[in-house]
């Protein structure tokens, strides 16, 4: 009798270093080559006209599709297990090209909870003016009440950029289900190493590319993923009319940073969950921001959705504005700057950076003070970032 056991699935290090890739057939080179081309030979005028109408497969020009980004894409979608992926420019052209593809004037967005200041001004100040109503909702449990028939999308980041908000991504899941509107989550803080919501039923999971998945800070690319009949009309709008496609040279340095993307953000998120408790306890420090701390609301539920709580998190300082400018003034392991998920831990001031241009009411909604620093642990040695940290907040 045969054995009809499906195969075990591969694991989440076993896809990062090998989903989407195969050996060149040309060289037998095992890493990517880099197809840096802007159009694409075909046989002949009427192979041509079948790939430019979608009736044969193919390559025709680099903004459309390109192998190198091809990878990065299917590389995307099996970690996320998702049917399809499209690979944007940046984070933003990701966000920017989901919203546009999905919404029309008339509709209604409702977004959850705290989102990136980008992400915000998007919503709130372009939406708008193409008659997309935006609503928005601290928590799920305001959500229900909020749906109409113009909702057509719900909108959530978690964790939250900057204060680390967790929102149930189940709960979102079933609500907007029920209400038959598409459910996107902004997946960059978690990787899907730590979180895939698309599991958890929802229908299009995002990334900033330029944080974990490039994992080396010299990169910027955004990711998109979910059903091939959500992603065809994304990849049209974002590729062929917005422009926004990924260059091949970005493409080959995403696919080296995924392969280790599970090992570098395991490593993050133990050191953090040190440090958290570490900073947890200081007299300079108010409140610690990270879902790992049983003090966390969100914990509970970050337990739930996450493997492990991450490498990045925010912390209140007592002195505000001149205590936040001198504890970054005087670190010297990590680096002062805005990006988070890099091999090197970094450290920001959200209201004068991320989230400078959201207005001050907006900041205060979302719990960004004048005395909130963000903190993105990288792979050093944890005793070296407490040292680092410890130092840094002396006298304070």
């Amino acid at each position: 009798m045969k054995n009809l056991e499906k195969p075990r699935p591969l694991g989440m290090r076993t896809l990062a270093v090998h989903a989407g890739q195969q050996p060149d057939k040309l060289t037998g080179a095992i890493a990517t080559p880099i197809t840096a081309t802007s159009a694409f030979s075909y046989d002949n005028f009427d192979s041509g006209a079948r790939r430019f109408s979608g009736e044969e497969p193919g390559y025709s020009y680099s903004r459309f599709a390109n192998p190198t980004v091809a990878v990065v894409e299917q590389k995307m979608a099996a970690l996320e297990g998702a049917e399809s992926a499209v690979a944007c420019a940046s984070g933003m052209a990701a966000i920017s090209a989901v919203l546009f593809a999905m919404l029309s004037t008339g509709d209604e967005i409702i977004h959850v909870g705290t989102l990136y200041g980008g992400t915000e001004g998007v919503i709130r100040n372009l939406l708008p003016r193409y008659g997309i109503k935006p609503v928005f909702v601290a928590d799920t449990k305001d959500l229900q009440a909020a749906l109409t028939p113009q909702t057509k999308m719900v909108f959530v980041e978690t964790p939250a950029n900057p204060v680390l908000g967790i929102v149930d991504i189940a709960v979102i899941s079933r609500m907007a289900k029920q209400a038959g509107v598409v459910s996107v989550v902004d997946n960059t803080f978690a990787t899907p190493y730590l979180t895939r919501p698309l599991d958890l039923g929802i229908d299009i999971s995002l990334h900033s590319a330029t944080k974990y998945i490039s994992g080396h800070g010299d990169a910027t690319g955004g990711v998109v993923v979910g059903s091939k009949a959500l992603i065809d009309p994304i990849r049209t709008l974002s590729m062929k009319q917005f422009g926004g496609c990924l260059s091949p040279f970005e493409a080959a340095l995403l696919t080296r940073g995924l392969k280790t993307l599970p090992l570098r953000v395991e490593a993050s998120s133990l050191s953090a969950a040190h440090i958290a408790e570490v900073l947890d306890a200081h007299p300079a420090v108010s409140q610690v921001f990270y879902p790992g701390l049983k003090s966390h609301t969100g914990h509970e539920i970050a337990a739930r959705q996450m493997k492990l709580f991450g490498g990045i998190m925010a912390i209140e300082l007592r002195g505000g504005r001149d205590a936040a400018r001198t504890f970054l003034d005087k670190l010297t392991i990590i680096t002062q700057a805005v990006s988070v998920g890099d091999t090197d831990s970094l450290a920001c001031h959200p209201a004068t950076t991320t989230h400078s241009a959201v207005s001050a009411e907006v900041r205060r909604q979302s719990g960004i003070t004048d005395g909130l620093v963000r903190i993105s642990i990288g792979i050093e040695d944890v005793e070296d970032l407490i040292d680092d940290i410890q130092q840094a907040l002396k006298g304070l």
